[in-house]
């Protein structure tokens, strides 16, 4: 590991799961980019981390666009110094029953859930391996394992992450750079938080630890993949669903 703190971008980061990864980090020490489509948002979250004693930059970008990726990874590497940590948690869902989604709503997650993944990743790693050194986190879901009906498109995404991963991990071993991914399962975030009660004690239901997960459960799980402790695990999913998946 660099003697130095370490640099970290999180995709997704204004809010939600990303913000709370995002949080985590600066708590174990790093700088953090965050970035997110949405760059209000993004500017507040860069503040909360500032808070935490480390640099923060915010970035506006678009990841299912090439040139958006690579000006995030070159303008981390300009203002902080090197690109040491990415966590890809960029992602967006457009549910329906299969015979009746779009193909416009198809592309549209495929491109922003998966070769978004592909297009920051393949730029940070770029970069990490002219240091010998990296580690990349890619968000997945136990959708991307299980399928869920009327999530046709997000659980091919998601299980596109998963063999992403894997095959990048094989790729960049021999460079110390190591490629893990996250798979959360019911976790409480703004956009679940609008379920209905029934809909949410459904979930519960089937889940071994009866509750929901937070977005800290997650974060916890990525701080993991990225610290020393975990530097001899490379290719792996983490299952971060409280025994939805077993």
């Amino acid at each position: 590991m660099p003697d130095a703190p370490l640099n970290a971008i999180v995709t997704g980061a204004a809010r939600g799961i990303g913000k709370a990864i995002a949080l985590r980090l600066a708590k174990g020490g790093m700088n953090v980019v965050v970035s997110d489509i949405m760059g209000e948002e993004a500017d507040k979250t860069a503040r909360e981390v500032e808070k935490l004693g480390v640099r923060a930059l915010a970035a506006r970008s678009d990841v299912a666009k090439a040139a958006d990726a690579g000006e995030l990874v070159k303008r981390t590497v300009a203002e902080l110094g090197s690109v040491d940590v990415l966590v890809n948690n960029a992602g967006i869902t457009r549910d329906n029953l299969s015979i009746r989604m779009g193909e416009a709503d198809w592309d549209l997650v495929l491109g922003v859930n998966l070769k978004g993944t592909f297009l920051c990743s393949q730029a940070a790693a770029k970069e990490m391996m002219r240091k010998r050194f990296g580690r990349i986190v890619n968000l997945a879901s136990v959708s991307g394992i299980l399928g869920t009906a009327g999530q046709a498109n997000y659980a091919a995404s998601k299980a596109g992450v998963i063999a992403l991963t894997k095959s990048m991990a094989r790729e960049l071993g021999a460079r110390n750079i190591t490629v893990n991914a996250v798979a959360p399962g019911f976790i409480l975030t703004e956009m679940t938080e609008k379920l209905p009660d029934s809909v949410k004690e459904a979930y519960a239901a089937q889940i071994a630890l009866k509750r929901a997960g937070t977005p800290e459960d997650v974060a916890e799980a990525v701080h993991f993949l990225v610290s020393p402790a975990a530097q001899y695990i490379t290719g792996t999913v983490l299952n971060v669903s409280g025994g939805l998946l077993i």
